[in-house]
């Protein structure tokens, strides 16, 4: 049995719900699909029997009628890469901070409520980010919906 199996049926045993959710993609890369009620405690259960203590990025994707949040940590010695992908409704786009796990993912899940309109549970209050303060409110550039309005200045083409 490969490191990356023995990690899977320790993450099945523990996570019965992610049974069949798994994805090897190939050595050292894991990928899983979990639900958002059992994604903190995964989430936890990862960094701290599994020792996954690396938060590497978060990745954020519109998929239509959900947002996907893929966070991705590494194990410290092995290199192995665990994936754990959420998806959440765009009706309720609410995940929780995984800041007092990893500090680091503060800008990265501010990203998520600036460009993709998530809400971050738990994060705590902040300057907006990457999105300038004069941004309109409600407008989130990564959403596939997104428009830009119409009163906004268009850009000067410089011609040469």
């Amino acid at each position: 049995m490969t490191n990356e199996e023995i990690i899977q049926q320790k993450i099945v045993n523990r996570f019965p719900a992610t049974e069949g959710k798994f994805r090897l993609q190939r050595a050292r890369r894991i990928w899983v699909e979990v639900t958002r009620e059992i994604f903190l405690p995964l989430f936890e259960f990862a960094k701290q029997e599994l020792k996954f203590v690396e938060f590497c990025t978060l990745t954020g994707l519109d998929e239509g009628e959900n947002l996907l949040f893929i966070y991705h940590l590494a194990q410290e010695y092995t290199g192995i890469v665990l994936n754990l992908k959420v998806a959440v409704p765009k009706s309720d786009p609410v995940i929780p901070t995984i800041t007092n796990f990893f500090p680091a993912a503060e800008l990265p899940e501010r990203e998520l409520e600036d460009l993709l309109g998530a809400k971050v549970a738990g994060l705590a209050p902040g300057p907006r980010y990457p999105l300038p303060d004069e941004w309109p409110a409600g407008d989130h550039p990564l959403r596939k919906d997104w428009q830009p309005r119409e009163d906004e200045a268009k850009p000067e083409v410089p011609h040469g």
